[in-house]
């Protein structure tokens, strides 16, 4: 080979090196800072949950050490999120889970489906997104709330669901926190399963949202326990409140994580948390 041309050539591949390897670090900086970005912006916004509620003036007439009934200290859960909700009116609830990274506000935009896939809170542009509810669902009223969340490589979002995969986690994590602004709700998870999305074989979960009949809830269950990859000794019944929570699930092609739960019925003593009250 001619000489110039075999320097030529060889100029060439170590220049298209260098190139890729520039491209390849300038992705992972875009990546790492959009990973701390996402980070900070949940913290900030985790911070404008109020915990305690405002304490009033003292009052003159008041018993020295008289304490308030609980009706006046305990804050609706509109209170609570209330300044969450200011800062986007998107804003419909806040999921958690204990012993995973989930812990999130949650976005819904019925004239906008899947707009938070790929949206900050603020909604600027972002890979991580945000935790949204299904569009067609009515947040508070709808038979089943489906949830969703990106499976990010660094544990974040949605991704710790994938830890229901073993029965000994879920047994030390057999509920979810998911508030509204009209009150606060437990959950009691019924089933986990895999399945798979855009496929005749997947099993369509997040097209049941409200059952026209005792007959579709109980399909939509049964489906759910035929696919469960334990028995959670769970069920619900007609009538029961349940919220779906999915993630992508990568052993297969558009994989999916989903984890079923039923609202756990407030004790008759549990102060109303209803914020219209």
């Amino acid at each position: 080979m001619n000489p110039k041309l075999k320097m030529t050539l060889f100029l060439c591949g170590a220049a298209a090196f260098a190139a890729l390897f520039l491209f390849s670090g300038a992705m992972l900086f875009i990546q790492h800072a959009d990973q701390k970005r996402s980070a900070e912006a949940f913290d900030e916004i985790a911070a404008l949950i109020q915990d305690e509620p405002e304490q009033p003036e003292p009052s003159t007439e008041s018993t020295e050490g008289e304490e308030l009934p609980a009706s006046e200290t305990a804050l609706t859960a509109y209170e609570k999120y209330a300044a969450v909700y200011e800062q986007n009116h998107d804003f419909v609830g806040w999921i958690s889970i204990d012993g995973t990274n989930i812990n999130y506000p949650v976005m819904q935009t019925p004239d906008n489906p899947d707009f938070y896939l790929k949206h900050a809170f603020d909604r600027s542009y972002s890979n991580y997104g945000t935790p949204y509810v299904q569009e067609n669902c009515m947040v508070g009223s709808s038979d089943n709330m489906v949830l969703y969340g990106h499976h990010m490589n660094n544990g974040t979002m949605f991704a710790d669901l994938c830890k229901y995969e073993s029965e000994d986690f879920y047994r030390e994590h057999t509920t979810i926190q998911f508030d509204t602004l009209e009150d606060y709700g437990e959950y009691e998870i019924v089933a986990v399963f895999k399945t798979v999305a855009y496929s005749p074989e997947g099993f369509k979960y997040y097209h049941f949202v409200d059952a026209e009949c005792q007959e579709d809830f109980d399909s939509f269950l049964a489906q759910c326990k035929e696919l469960a990859l334990y028995d959670t000794g769970v069920s619900a019944e007609y009538g029961d409140s349940l919220i779906t929570l999915s993630t992508c699930e990568y052993s297969r092609n558009n994989g999916r994580m989903v984890v079923l739960a039923k609202r756990i019925a407030p004790s008759p003593g549990e102060v109303n948390t209803n914020a219209g009250d």
